[in-house]
């Protein structure tokens, strides 16, 4: 049956005062504006972002200072370090300063380098997913540390980004009490466009489980304005920044 002899002519009435008192309220909104209504697209001749900004770029003492301010402006710390060694040094001292019971970190090459169990024989330390039968955003939940290598970070907007894998589970950064994140300097850019141009590259096959991006500690605000911290995840978080 053809639709528009089964639609009753009440129907058909109704869309036209409909689009009548449309069309009435754009031409209102145009006039007020003091131009003539678009009734096509504009031509948009560019895709993606412009050559000035595509080019630029700081040089390494200053991705090094602009990331240091702007993840301490949101209430991060940045601790500068020159080796693994003193990371793993500082993540032992202040697992010791807070009497860490528990610490939870992805099952990397990098972090196991730490030997974190052997700096802290006296805390309990877990390698995420390193145990099938575990429950573990459980276990990241209670853990009063989490540590993560960073995959990459941008100094524009003090922005660190990690993702996640099988071993490198998302809860280990959103979890615990404290995160830790280690970021080599030669994975510090400028721009935070620059950290999506390998995901580009690698092919949708092989995109990470989840990219993450962390500005600071966790910062939550209600409609009165009231600002509360550490709620949707860390309220403590560390970038040892190493290189």
């Amino acid at each position: 049956m053809n639709n528009s002899q089964s639609t009753p002519d009440w129907l058909h009435k109704l869309e036209e005062q409909s689009r009548i008192s449309q069309q009435a309220f754009m031409d209102n909104i145009s006039n007020r504006l003091g131009r003539p209504r678009m009734t096509e697209a504009p031509d948009h001749p560019y895709r993606g972002t412009p050559a000035f900004w595509s080019e630029f770029q700081w040089e390494e003492p200053q991705r090094i200072d602009k990331f240091t301010t702007h993840f301490r402006e949101v209430g991060g710390h940045v601790v500068r370090l020159q080796t693994m060694e003193e990371a793993a040094q500082f993540i032992a001292d202040h697992a010791v300063q807070m009497n860490a019971r528990y610490l939870v970190r992805q099952q990397q090459p990098e972090l196991a380098q730490l030997r974190l169990e052997e700096r802290l024989p006296d805390v309990q330390i877990s390698s995420w997913n390193s145990d099938v039968e575990e429950v573990w955003t459980a276990r990241a939940a209670e853990a009063d540390i989490g540590v993560v290598m960073a995959d990459g970070a941008a100094a524009y907007t003090g922005t660190v980004m990690v993702t996640s894998a099988p071993h490198q589970g998302r809860s280990v950064s959103l979890l615990p009490t404290v995160c830790i994140v280690i970021l080599p300097v030669d994975r510090l850019y400028t721009r935070l466009g620059e950290l999506l141009i390998p995901m580009d590259e690698i092919g949708r096959e092989n995109l990470p489980a989840g990219m993450h991006f962390i500005s600071g500690p966790s910062r939550s605000s209600d409609i009165e304005n009231d600002l509360t911290i550490g709620v949707h995840g860390p309220g403590i978080i560390y970038t040892l920044l190493v290189g």
